[in-house]
């Protein structure tokens, strides 16, 4: 018998008993269901933090603020005043500031030295009073950063362009109808004016053009996002009638490291700047937290699965077994007439496979179309506040690997019935009744 006939005989012989078959399918359905959606939860919600990542900044990117010399915990009580200090933002319960020594000059020179890094430039934080729209109503917005590497999730349009010496702004979607534009694609193009007020108080406008529409998300909610060059002018027009000292320094600095470094490398570069009397953090510690608690979440709910799949296990064997036990005259038959006991053995464990991929395929599609359906659901519900969030999602690897695995598991639970097949004395087996 060649190894076609070896596979067509198994999927033959599968369903001699019909009920036996199904309900060990439906056991093995159940896991591999629970294991899809399960999964697909872990997928959708990792997704989304990895593109909220994105949105907020690169990976090879690092904020640094110079640790205050009065730096004190907010549980030692009132801090000392130091006229040098700046007061960053806010880093803990409400009314709590964040006071860091100033970063001038020597400052980025030393940043620029410590082995490592990359590149390093001051954050120059920029706060605009107003953003209007061909002469309409003024409304308050906020102005993030953004840096090379960064992926604004967008609804329209294209990620400003760092090196352009135009200026350049992306808005998020939940201004596109107070300024007056029917939808994100009519934005693009259009021209938006921002409004800041200097230390002299007094006013100063720059027009820039929108270049893309961000979606609301954990990483862009109500900020619009310049161009470097734009965000140049915001804050030379902002920093009117400072004196040199003051332009000199700032609350934070961005430091570059090389993208291809280990974990451990930039471990050794954040210890680094410690003992140099630096605070860093990436974007990516700041969610780091969040995103293990959810694959915490996510192993948790697996298990359940592979519980599940462990019993339909059981069910594989019963199955086989009492397949063997009714079909010990045919195995008797088939080795008497020259099969030998290593295809005997794969026999039954191409049936128990056969079953595996029937309960796992079923269960990881039906899977996928609940999931989704699901997904859909809260997404238009309770999750309407997180656009751009697909809950559950579906890496068709993932899927692929949900079904191999179910089958080397179907194929471990065949293995003791088809060696009792295999085994078994072709003599003895005829005479059996």
């Amino acid at each position: 018998m060649n190894p076609v006939d070896l596979v067509g005989s198994a999927v033959g012989n599968t369903f001699r008993s019909k009920t036996r078959t199904i309900l060990t399918i439906l056991a093995i359905f159940v896991g591999a269901f629970t294991l899809t959606i399960t999964n697909g939860l872990g997928t959708g919600i990792n997704r989304y933090i990895d593109d909220t990542v994105a949105a907020m900044g690169a990976e090879d990117v690092m904020t640094v603020t110079k640790v205050a010399e009065n730096a004190t915990d907010a549980s030692d009580g009132p801090r000392e005043y130091d006229p040098d200090a700046i007061v960053g933002e806010q880093n803990g319960p409400p009314g709590t500031t964040n006071v860091v020594a100033p970063i001038g000059s020597a400052e980025l020179d030393e940043l620029a030295g410590i082995d490592g890094v990359v590149r390093v430039q001051p954050a120059k934080r920029v706060d605009v009073d107003s953003i209007a729209h061909d002469g309409g109503t003024e409304y308050e917005i906020g102005v993030g950063g953004f840096v090379s590497g960064m992926r604004l999730q967008l609804a329209a349009g294209e990620q400003p362009d760092i090196e352009a010496s135009d200026f350049q702004v992306v808005i998020p979607d939940s201004y596109l109808d107070v300024l007056g534009f029917d939808d994100a694609d009519a934005a693009i193009g259009e021209p938006v004016t921002l409004a800041v007020t200097d230390a002299e108080r007094t006013r100063h406008e720059v027009e820039a053009t929108v270049v893309g529409v961000a979606e609301a998300s954990l990483g862009t909610t109500s900020s619009a996002v310049p161009n470097d060059a734009l965000n140049d002018a915001l804050f030379a027009a902002q920093s009117t009638g400072l004196d040199a000292s003051e332009l000199d320094a700032y609350s934070q600095a961005t430091v570059w490291f090389d993208p291809a470094s280990s974990a451990d490398e930039v471990a050794a570069l954040e210890a680094d700047l410690a003992d140099a009397g630096y605070d860093s953090t990436t974007v990516a510690q700041q969610l780091g937290a969040f995103k293990s608690v959810i694959d915490g979440i996510v192993l948790v709910l697996n298990a359940f699965a592979i519980i599940a799949l462990l019993a339909a296990s059981f069910g594989i064997v019963n199955t086989l077994l009492m397949s063997v036990q009714e079909r010990t005259r045919e195995i008797g038959l088939m080795k008497a007439m020259g099969m030998g006991s290593g295809k005997v053995f794969g026999l039954f464990s191409l049936e128990a496979v056969f079953i595996g991929f029937l309960g796992s395929a079923i269960g990881a599609g039906l899977g996928m179309i609940a999931g989704s359906a699901i997904s859909s659901a809260l997404g238009g519900a309770l999750l309407a506040d997180l656009p751009g969030l697909t809950l559950i999602a579906f890496d068709p690897v993932s899927i692929a690997a949900i079904i191999i695995v179910v089958m080397g598991v179907a194929f471990l639970a065949g293995t003791l019935p088809a060696v009792r097949a295999a085994r078994a004395d072709p003599v003895e087996s005829l005479r059996y009744e």
